[in-house]
């Protein structure tokens, strides 16, 4: 008997051994082999994957934030239309990641999607700085000027064209990066999986330093020397990233896409309507279907979760029910995926369906937020924005406070906040994904009731004939929505990559995306029913909180109404994220010949 347990010792020490030498986690290594942990993942893989993003963010914050100036400057587009415009391409921008995330998790893999977007980004910035060089495609018909009073037809075609083509790389560049960054840490090893909760905050350092160096160095560049110069920035950037991220292909550990991650959810969804009518279990935990140990493994791929039963839409658990006269233990009784699913595909469901009331709730603060890229920023144009005497800062620069705000936020948080609240709370990862995102839609919420107190002061200030205010009163309420950013967009990054079932996270970072690009088509409605709500004639004028100029609206009053729907919100967020069920994660398939359920959480809420 003492012989027997030193074998099991020595076999167990033996297996755990080899898991920290291997990395059994379904991925695999650049030539198609388990990766070893020593040489592949972690932070040497993801620096290369953070440099990228650092590039793509310089490029696309250099224009996003600009954008509304070109719009009005040189396209010659009204207040009201360039802001519409902006959205739409905002929109646009940030749905189609939906699409590139669901070819990449299903077709192409996370790398080879990277690398088709990133083509398709250089191609758009290509065309983009051709329409400001090439004279048959320039704004002007006139050589050397760069305003006009109205852009040829040929250039605002061209150039509508190269922004939705960088919309397009973004689509599949944004979900199908951050993912397979994240991809890069193993979340069964106690060691890396602490290191991926801080692989959010860093991203989103990497992220927004990027973010500053496009709206101060492009931004000046587009401002004070050409538009075309800050697209020859923004290319070379880019594509030098590019070669960068290739150059880390040895190191990067890869996930080898498996079809549709939406087949499993239809096939449960169909199953539970077949067999609606058969009685749910009285012991559900014990008399659902759940696959053995080595099917798992075989299936999902070595060291792939199973998941707990959950009481959640119980109605989906019929899905499970192993209607009577079968017996799966014989092999004629081969089980139909879209009459019976595991409870691990059941559960794959629920977390998807559960994340629709969430993904809803975020709307508004998305609306909220959008306004730092559009009134924000028109707000800065109409501003004293001088140092000295002979430096202006340009209108998009001061969005720089923001990413700067979300820096310092993500800094403190991840070295200073997270450790000791692991301490005071026991938690791994401080307080809650959804507590870190309610805390940020509070922070914004703040910073709205800021920008409608700035904007009263300065429209006041303006109407007396005063001088211009300056641009530094803008600073606070950036400050403050770099913050909320700092606790709700990491928060949601890391919240739909984690919650949803491992086949289908580029499709997760999406759907936090979708929340942003949903956000920007609400705010055009919003802004257009507001301008028709209050718009109404008086005395022969028009009194729109949205007139041609900043000095004949009132924007201060869209502030407070959104900081009201922002308030209201927040409510209804609390309540639901009060009642929602995390991902239940059983004890991990580790080998294809041994499985023990002990029920412990693998997912830290």
């Amino acid at each position: 008997m003492e012989i027997e347990h030193d074998i099991e010792q020595k076999r167990g020490a033996s297996k755990a051994a080899d898991r920290q030498t291997w990395v059994y986690d379904s991925s695999v290594d650049y030539k198609g082999r388990i990766p070893l942990r020593a040489s592949t993942g972690v932070w040497r893989a993801a620096l290369f994957i953070i440099a990228i993003e650092f590039s793509e963010r310089l490029s696309y914050y250099g224009i996003a934030t600009n954008l509304i100036s070109y719009l009005t400057k040189v396209l010659d587009q009204d207040l009201k239309t360039a802001a519409k415009n902006v959205n739409y391409w905002l929109g646009v921008t940030t749905i189609m990641p939906l699409l590139g995330g669901f070819m990449a998790d299903a077709y192409l893999g996370r790398f080879r999607t990277v690398l088709v977007s990133s083509i398709i980004y250089l191609l758009g910035l290509g065309l983009l700085t051709m329409s400001q060089y090439v004279p048959s495609l320039t704004s002007c018909e006139e050589d050397g000027r760069q305003y006009c009073s109205r852009a040829t037809k040929v250039h605002e075609i061209v150039f509508f064209v190269a922004m939705y083509m960088i919309s397009v790389g973004t689509g599949g560049h944004k979900p199908s990066l951050e993912s397979f960054g994240a991809d890069q840490f193993d979340d069964s090893h106690p060691e890396e999986r602490r290191k991926r909760m801080s692989y959010f905050n860093w991203w989103s350092f990497g992220l927004c330093s990027g973010l500053v160096l496009g709206v101060t160095v492009v931004v000046y560049v587009q401002d004070f020397v050409s538009w075309g110069a800050g697209d020859i920035i923004m290319m070379a950037v880019m594509a030098i990233s590019t070669v960068i991220f290739l150059i880390g292909s040895p190191f990067y550990r890869y996930r080898v896409a498996k079809g549709s991650p939406l087949t499993p959810m239809a096939q449960v969804l169909v199953a539970a309507f077949l067999k609606r009518k058969l009685p749910y279990p009285s012991n559900p935990a014990h008399e659902l279907y759940q696959v053995h140990a080595t099917t798992a493994a075989d299936q999902r791929g070595t060291h792939s979760a199973l998941l707990g039963h959950t009481t959640k839409l119980r109605f989906l658990d019929k899905a499970a029910i192993v209607e009577t006269g079968k017996d799966l233990q014989q092999p004629s009784q081969k089980e139909n995926p879209w009459r019976l699913a595991t409870v691990t595909r059941v559960e794959e469901t629920k977390l998807v369906v559960n994340m629709v009331p969430i993904w809803l709730a975020c709307l508004v603060f998305g609306i909220c937020i959008d306004q730092t890229a559009t009134f924000f920023i028109k707000q800065a144009s109409v501003m004293d924005r001088k140092l000295g005497t002979h430096f202006t800062i340009p209108p998009a620069t001061i969005y720089s406070l923001a990413a700067i705000g979300m820096i310092i936020t993500v800094t403190i948080y991840d070295r200073v906040v997270v450790p000791f609240l692991r301490r005071a709370t026991g938690n791994e990862r401080g307080i809650s994904i959804l507590q870190r995102i309610g805390i940020g839609m509070a922070v914004v919420i703040v910073g709205l009731i800021c920008a409608a107190l700035v904007e009263k002061k300065r429209l006041v200030n303006s109407l007396q004939g005063s001088a211009p205010m300056s641009v530094f009163w803008l600073a606070p309420q950036f400050l403050i929505f770099g913050i909320g950013d700092g606790f709700a967009l990491v928060g949601l990054q890391e919240y739909f990559y984690d919650q949803v079932p491992e086949t289908m996270r580029s499709l997760g970072i999406a759907f936090y995306l979708s929340v942003m690009g949903a956000s920007n088509f609400l705010s055009s409605l919003l802004i257009t029913a507001v301008d028709h709500v209050t718009g109404k004639s008086i005395n022969g004028r028009r009194s729109s909180w949205f007139g041609k100029d900043l000095d004949s609206s009132r924007l201060d009053n869209f502030y407070w109404l959104l900081a009201a729907m922002g308030g209201i919100n927040l409510c209804v967020y609390m309540f639901l994220s009060s009642r929602y069920a995390y991902k239940n994660v059983e004890k991990r398939v580790a080998d294809a010949d041994s499985y023990e359920c002990d029920g412990s959480v693998g997912a830290i809420p």
